[in-house]
């Protein structure tokens, strides 16, 4: 059994911010038949400033993340959006590509091991790891043995949105009232996007 931290990665490599905004720039640009006055990175803000983000939709961006089942649950309720995930249907995690075991997302509660609720959760990952082992070996396919899973268990999705998208996305997930470990997952994907396109996501 192993425990780990989420993570992420962008899926084509880190977007390149200035050709994004540049291009979200022409689109907008159309709209209004005006050439342009001022750089990209302004005009796309002032779009922003006036509610006008059916402009962002003329371009996406997609990421592949590694959390807890239960974070997915709530990943996939945006509508509107491409997923990936991996599947524990075809996924057989006693076969050798997964080391043979059962790799779990640690609460992002849970600081200290040793402790009493921390010691029950990861013995009840150990019996999940235990159980859905032994139902493969009793004959049991992937597809049925997953019944005994648990939400903490670790897996990947693929998530592509539109920039418009991402901006409800963060809106929503990076909010004091999102579950903590969707809001953890959130608030780094958000940081990274900062970072990484600029203007479209400041104020969120």
């Amino acid at each position: 059994m192993k425990i780990i931290e989420p993570s992420f990665q962008w899926l084509n490599g880190e977007p390149d911010g200035a050709a994004i905004i540049a291009s979200l720039a022409r689109a907008g640009r159309v709209c209004y038949q005006s050439e342009p006055k001022n750089n990209d990175a302004d005009f796309i803000r002032r779009i922003i400033m006036r509610g006008h983000e059916s402009v962002l939709e003329h371009e996406k961006v997609s990421v592949m993340v590694v959390c807890d089942r239960g974070v997915t649950h709530e990943i996939v309720r945006h509508r509107i959006a491409a997923y990936s995930q991996e599947s524990t249907r075809y996924c057989c995690y006693a076969a050798g590509k997964f080391g043979g075991e059962l790799t779990f997302i640690r609460p992002l509660w849970m600081e200290n091991e040793t402790d009493p609720a921390a010691k029950r959760w990861i013995a009840a990952m150990e019996e999940s790891e235990k159980a859905y082992m032994e139902l493969l070996e009793l004959g049991w396919t992937p597809e049925k043995a997953r019944s005994v899973l648990p939400n903490s268990l670790k897996t990947q999705i693929v998530m592509t949105m539109d920039i418009r998208e991402w901006r409800h996305f963060f809106r929503l997930r990076c909010d004091e009232h999102a579950h903590p470990q969707m809001r953890q997952v959130a608030d780094m994907l958000l940081d990274a996007f900062r970072k990484a396109i600029p203007v479209v996501f400041d104020e969120i």
